[in-house]
């Protein structure tokens, strides 16, 4: 019995992902069309698209409703969904890799940010890294990326690592005390753990206010 709970429980995780990467594409095919779509109608894509997202997530309350399995298994694509809907995050695929926990990954696409100090890194990250070394500065360098896309790309990189518990640099730490906006920094105090209940609340509060204003 134990063996098919996993099984279920394995299956029910990987629709569910199926389903954020559905969701995070047209976010992602919605940005690199944009400059195609007049401003309303960019606007109204994404809210729709927003709107799907919070429908999902309302699945997922329901889905990890009194199931400590699946709270286990699934708080951080919760995280990582409000996330998207309270605007924190902006880039899908940092949303997507926040929400399967991929920390390698996100170290990864912080290879070769610059100001990223001399500290170590995990050992996954060194190895990723070579990958794509000095890639996002030479971006930024040749004009590929610019400046507050790479300041907010960085931010969110940075944030997902360090609620997924991987330990950040003090010059890491130094650039999210800067550069995180209102928002974010509500995010980060309202998402202190992952999948726990009163925060999750508290967030679902925040994005209401915000709403409104």
């Amino acid at each position: 019995m134990a063996s098919r709970g996993k099984t279920e429980t394995s299956k029910l995780k990987q629709n569910l992902e199926e389903q954020l990467d559905r969701l995070m594409q047209q976010l992602q095919d919605l940005e690199e069309c944009r400059e195609e779509l007049d401003t309303d109608e960019y606007e109204e894509i994404k809210k729709e698209t927003l709107e799907q997202l919070s429908e999902f997530n309302d699945s997922l309350k329901k889905i990890m409703s009194g199931n400590m399995t699946l709270v286990d298994e699934l708080s951080g694509m919760q995280l990582a969904i409000q996330a998207a809907i309270s605007q924190a995050f902006k880039t899908p695929e940092v949303i997507r890799l926040f929400a399967k926990k991929q920390p390698g990954q996100l170290w990864t696409r912080l290879a070769g940010f610059p100001d990223q100090g001399s500290n170590p890194r995990p050992l996954h990250w060194k190895a990723d890294s070579l990958l794509l070394d000095h890639q996002m500065d030479r971006d930024l360098m040749v004009g590929k990326l610019e400046r507050d896309l790479y300041t907010q790309q960085k931010v969110e990189i940075l944030t997902a690592l360090r609620k997924l518990g991987e330990k950040l640099t003090a010059d890491d730490e130094a650039f999210l005390s800067a550069n995180a906006g209102a928002i974010l920094s509500q995010f980060e105090k309202v998402s202190t753990d992952l999948g726990s209940g009163d925060k999750v609340l508290a967030l679902a509060s925040f994005e209401v206010e915000k709403t409104k204003k």
